[in-house]
């Protein structure tokens, strides 16, 4: 059934105050105190190693509590809610032998998600940022490391972006907002899966910014630099660290609230004439072109 358009209304909040997104869904899901037996479920009863602590693996083994929790955010105010899939990639995964289930995981939980926008009225902001690091030669690259990362890196946005599409076309209104990488403008070798990957978003991005523009939904995506996540805990040793220091223009490396930052302002009224762009986030690391001439 179309759902109504909200964007006057949307534009009336944004003047009247900040656009709310949720909050800690690892916190709320807590509260109910699941046990082994509730993470595992049907489908991972005889798995080896605990689930206990796996919350992405909730999507799949319990997607009515997080059902549950998106709806408690909507009702309490939230704008914009976010997917259940904070360590739904393969990294943060092979402490529980799921990697294997990254896709599963990432396809349930914006399906969860959308079924509770579906019954909340609708989706305004949809924000895909998943993401699974391998840095490995391309002659090391074995086929299903290639698949394994794409599963999570790209499938999972085209999945994202359709079940968001499908909910704002009949409302005429939306924002899509894709993280991509800088690695689209400044390659790096060991890393040409992410980078394919990463450029594919990009390209998808600009693409469907243009098939959906008649309708009102703007489509655009932030490409940050180097960022402290744990993600890259394991990349950036400390030599690393020292040398993105000397190449970022402003002397360090990003924090991840600097890049939420620009993804909020992708999502809000006030860049509602952006779409197709990929804004670049870097602390000017990918402009640097400074060698060290001598000056006269």
């Amino acid at each position: 059934m179309p759902q109504p358009d909200r964007t006057n209304e949307l534009r009336r909040i944004l003047e009247q105050r900040i656009v709310v997104i949720d909050g800690a869904m690892g916190t709320m899901i807590q509260r109910y105190g699941l046990d082994e037996a509730a993470y595992r479920g049907e489908q991972f009863r005889n798995h080896p190693r605990d689930l206990k602590g796996a919350a992405d693996v909730l999507c799949l083994t319990r997607p009515e509590v997080i059902g549950e929790v998106h709806r408690a955010y909507l009702e309490a105010g939230a704008d914009i809610i976010e997917t259940n899939t904070f360590n739904a990639q393969a990294i943060s995964f092979e402490d529980y032998a799921l990697e294997p289930y990254v896709y599963d995981i990432n396809r349930a939980a914006a399906q969860i998600a959308r079924r509770a926008a579906d019954a909340w009225g609708g989706i305004d902001v949809w924000v895909n940022n998943a993401a699974r690091l391998m840095v490995k030669p391309i002659a090391e690259t074995s086929d299903e490391d290639w698949h394994g990362l794409l599963r999570g890196n790209l499938h999972g946005y085209f999945y994202g972006c359709r079940a968001a599409v499908r909910q704002m076309l009949p409302q005429g209104s939306g924002r899509i907002v894709n993280v991509t990488s800088a690695t689209n403008r400044l390659a790096l070798p060991d890393l040409v899966a992410y980078g394919a990957a990463k450029g594919a978003i990009a390209a998808m991005t600009a693409a469907l910014a243009i098939e959906v523009a008649p309708a009102g939904i703007t489509v655009n995506a932030v490409a940050p630099g180097p960022v402290d996540t744990p993600l890259n805990a394991t990349a950036y040793t400390p030599a690393v660290r020292r040398t993105y220091e000397e190449r970022i223009p402003l002397g360090r490396i990003a924090a991840p609230d600097e890049i939420a930052d620009v993804v909020l302002f992708l999502a809000s009224d006030a860049a509602r004439y952006v779409t197709g762009q990929e804004l670049v986030v870097d602390g000017g690391f990918t402009i640097n072109g400074a060698v060290g001439h001598a000056r006269d």
